[in-house]
């Protein structure tokens, strides 16, 4: 008897719909309920978006284009329309359902619904002339990958919001505050600060640390474990400002 012709009274199952499984944001209705509002912008905007465009206005002129990585249902898009920033929106998302909301929530404001697109960072290939990442890199396992993949992508500058400290802290922590039932694990990492910046210099950019106004650089609890946020502003060397 083969290996091909063995019949297993075990046998295995094999499928492709893992990662939608295990994502923790894929399962939490209350944040479904969430985005929905801010989508509609039925919700108070988030302090970090405000500070977020703020620190992204002088570095813009009128018609430049961003891209928002983990941009939830795309709600940043508010924030920009209030400050009348004239850019072109863009934001991708791992998590379809978000996008959903998105699409259909920000249509009656004047986002085209093929500006927001549901893809993960790992398959994300594109350019603008300025990133946005909020409160993504934190909850993936490590930020080396991933934000290269954005500092590639930059044309001008990167604008990041992630909990950042004097010395790396990863944690793998059961969210608790899912839907019933379910029992996923996120990261809850702290980066080095001088690590990180360093890889963003060493790309290319200077940087320039620029306090959490929300959280006045004092740790924050987020499920229940302290974030450091901090904001770095990159801009790529050599472009005229």
């Amino acid at each position: 008897m083969t290996h091909a012709t063995l019949v297993s009274s075990s046998p295995a199952e094999l499928r492709d719909d893992g990662w939608r499984a295990h994502n923790i944001w894929q399962h939490s209705a209350s944040v479904r309920a969430l985005y929905t509002a801010r989508a509609r912008d039925e919700a108070e905007e988030m302090d970090c978006l405000a500070q977020a465009a703020e620190l992204l206005a002088p570095l813009a002129a009128p018609g430049d284009s961003v891209i928002d990585a983990g941009c939830g249902s795309g709600y940043f898009f508010h924030s920009l329309r209030k400050r009348d920033l004239t850019l072109a929106y863009h934001g991708f998302d791992a998590t379809a359902e978000f996008i959903e909301i998105g699409r259909r929530e920000l249509a009656p404001f004047g986002l085209p619904s093929d500006c927001l697109q549901n893809l993960r960072l790992e398959d994300f290939q594109g350019s603008a002339d300025h990133l946005l990442c909020i409160n993504l890199l934190s909850n993936l396992d490590n930020y080396h990958r991933p934000l290269e993949r954005l500092l590639k992508a930059t044309r001008k500058s990167l604008i990041l919001r992630e909990s950042i400290k004097d010395g790396a802290d990863y944690r793998y922590v059961q969210d608790a505050y899912l839907d019933p039932g379910v029992a996923l694990s996120v990261h809850v990492n702290a980066y080095d600060r001088r690590d990180l910046i360093a890889f963003i210099e060493a790309r290319g950019f200077s940087v320039i640390e620029v306090i959490d106004r929300r959280s006045g650089g004092r740790p924050e609890n987020v499920i229940g474990y302290p974030h450091w946020w901090s904001f770095l502003v990159a801009t790529r060397c050599g472009v005229p400002a």
